[in-house]
């Protein structure tokens, strides 16, 4: 059997599973959107990080908890990642640079790829997510207090066991609740755009 990253290299230069594989975790009431649709600058730019590690020989990506706050994606479990900057150059450095921003990560990481673009129509984000290899054993987190509440670590043969979506699910989201699918990955719930690139992903790895 091929090495997952091996595996996940030559995944990444077919054709991608695309916005199918995503809409199957989308919010019930969702409008399927492809982002080649979209009018040109009327979205704000952004990029995501789904970095590889290895840890006692099983692999992971890391998540971020987000604090409280007022805004649409308050609490909620997210990819290091973030909004483009002009001295970003390309949203490839974006997630870069928001990866080192948010878990204090910035060397040691091989590109390898990306996943189809999303769009989120509740905050107006235009997202790319990348996927990247940490190429070191012994990966160390700074997690920047500020912007992350909680640092996760998601084991993936986790994310490919089936019995981890609930897919008739229903959460509260600002005191209204909302019918969607999620993982609940040891009690963690992951939804929305995190969880429609996290199944898209999960694909090429099953």
């Amino acid at each position: 059997m091929l090495d997952l990253i091996e595996l996940l290299k030559n995944r990444l230069k077919e054709p991608l599973p695309g916005i199918d594989a995503q809409y199957e975790m989308a919010p019930t009431a969702r409008v399927k959107l492809n982002v080649n649709e979209l009018s040109p600058n009327s979205f704000k730019k952004s990029a995501v990080m789904l970095l590889v590690y290895k840890n006692d020989n099983k692999f992971f990506i890391p998540l971020t908890k987000r604090h409280t706050y007022d805004g649409n994606h308050s609490d909620q479990i997210s990819l290091p990642g973030g909004k483009f900057e002009d001295n970003d150059g390309s949203l490839q450095n974006t997630a870069l640079r928001e990866l080192h921003e948010e878990i204090g990560i910035n060397k040691s990481i091989e590109v390898i790829g990306r996943l189809t673009p999303l769009y989120i129509p509740v905050s107006n984000f235009y997202v790319e997510p990348y996927v990247g290899v940490f190429t070191e054993n012994k990966i160390n987190f700074e997690t920047n207090p500020r912007e992350v509440k909680e640092l996760i670590q998601l084991d993936l043969e986790s994310l490919k066991n089936e019995s981890v979506i609930e897919k008739n699910g229903t959460i509260n989201v600002n005191g209204q609740k909302l019918k969607t699918p999620y993982f609940n990955i040891e009690g963690q719930i992951i939804w929305g755009a995190t969880a429609m690139i996290l199944n898209e992903f999960k694909k090429l790895i099953i």
